[in-house]
Order: structure tokens, then C-alpha cells, then sequence
């Protein structure tokens, strides 16, 4: 017997969800929030999703990464200069709405509030975020093959250190109002691939 068949869309129903678990976090999305969100009632919500809201938080990451990378990968394709579209990917940070500055970093709130909460879910986000760090240290190597920038520092730590500026950025804009002041900011962390 093959069970009952969907009648909605998963992936734009995960996108729905993750909204709601951006705006308001694991803890506070209620399971009526998530449904109201995905416009699915409780019997599809348990019958695709057996761990429950564990479950879609799990997916909602998954979908998120897999879609932000392929936006970031697709970008740098086109890019003629990778240090380059580096440092306007950087800078374009500071150029984020004041909602987007309010939600921060959809993997990096998961590593935070998964943190105290359940540890795998944590290991999870953060094997997650070591991904776009793996496409950092990919630009970092090539540019010291190619002797663009003087930095000799291993290319492993050179991504980590970027990450953890990337992860700062996302903290510092949800306090910080002023563009120049982040962009400054911004422009001084990234002297360490020049």
C-alpha cells in the first residue's frame, strides 16, 4: 500500500518553516507556528516528518546550506578575480536590510542556540557552515598558488579566521546601525588576505 500521497510542495513548505525558525528560534517556533507557516495540517506534518519538529529544523538547515551555497558557488563561478568577490561578498554583508541585520545567520543561530540545547543538532549546523569554510580555504590556496595575496598563513586557518569574522559580522549588525561603521570594520578584517 503506498500511503497517502502529498498534496503540498516539501521544499517550499521547509522554506516556510525556516522563516519561522529564523525569526523566532527552535525553542520559541511552535509546532502551530510551523504549520500555520507551512500550510499543512498535523497528519502530514507527523506523516513526512517522523522526529517531528527536530526533524524539519534538521531539513530546514540541510535546504538552507544546499540553496546558499549554490548561490555563493554560482556567484564566485562568474567572478574573474576570487579575492575579489571575496571582499564584495564581505562588504555586501554590511549592505543587508535592517531585518536580514535582526535575523543574522541562519547556521550560525542554530550553532549558538543548538549549543545548550541538543548537541548533535549543533554538530550538525556547524559541519553545515564548515562548507562555505571549505570554499573560502578552495579561494585562499589558489590565491597564494597564484601569488595574490602575500599571506602565507595556512590556508586552513586563514578560512577559520574568516569564518569567525563572517560569524562577528552577523553579531555586530544586530547592534550596530551605522553602514561606514561596518564597513570600516568590515575593510580591517580583510587586510589579512591582501
Amino acid at each position: 500500500m503506498a500511503g497517502r500521497p502529498k498534496i503540498y510542495d516539501e521544499t517550499d513548505a521547509i522554506r516556510k518553516a525556516t522563516t519561522i525558525f529564523w525569526k523566532k528560534g527552535y525553542e520559541a517556533s511552535s509546532t502551530e507556528d510551523l504549520l500555520a507557516a507551512m500550510g499543512i495540517g498535523k497528519g502530514s506534518f507527523y506523516l513526512h516528518f517522523k522526529d517531528g519538529k527536530r526533524e524539519l529544523f534538521k531539513r530546514s538547515l540541510d535546504l538552507f546550506s544546499v540553496e546558499a551555497m549554490k548561490r555563493f558557488n554560482d556567484r564566485l563561478s562568474g567572478a574573474d578575480d576570487e579575492i575579489k568577490f571575496l571582499k564584495e561578498y564581505f562588504m555586501s554583508l554590511a549592505d543587508s536590510t535592517a531585518e536580514q541585520r535582526q535575523k543574522g545567520c541562519y547556521l550560525g543561530n542554530a550553532i549558538v542556540e543548538m549549543s545548550n540545547i541538543d548537541p548533535r543538532l549543533r554538530a550538525h549546523a556547524a559541519a553545515l557552515m564548515d562548507r562555505l569554510e571549505q570554499a573560502f580555504r578552495n579561494i585562499i590556496k589558489k590565491a597564494q598558488a597564484s601569488n595574490r595575496i602575500k599571506n602565507r598563513t595556512d590556508a586552513r586557518l586563514l578560512a577559520k579566521y574568516l569564518i569567525n569574522l563572517r560569524n562577528g559580522i552577523f553579531v555586530t549588525m544586530r547592534s550596530e546601525n551605522n553602514k561606514e561603521d561596518l564597513r570600516a570594520l568590515i575593510k580591517q578584517g580583510l587586510e589579512i588576505i591582501q
